[in-house]
């Protein structure tokens, strides 16, 4: 469940990164939430990336990686 909702606000984030970008904002909310903590913040991307990764693995083993 902690994997589904980290991609969600992964997701999310991506969604306001590209949106803000057209517009020519910076609108990554992790950064403008962490940015000051550099570490906190990479430790957020790389959970994100683990939690791709974990739902992409239950997902090809046939588990319900959404629970």
């Amino acid at each position: 469940m902690i994997a589904w909702w980290l991609l969600i606000i992964g997701g999310l984030n991506w969604l306001l990164v590209g949106v803000g970008g057209f517009l020519g904002s910076n609108w990554n909310l992790v950064y403008m939430l962490l940015g000051a903590w550099p570490v906190v913040e990479w430790l957020v991307y790389v959970l994100v990336g683990l939690s791709a990764l974990y739902m992409l693995f239950m997902r090809q083993k046939g588990g319900n990686a959404m629970m």
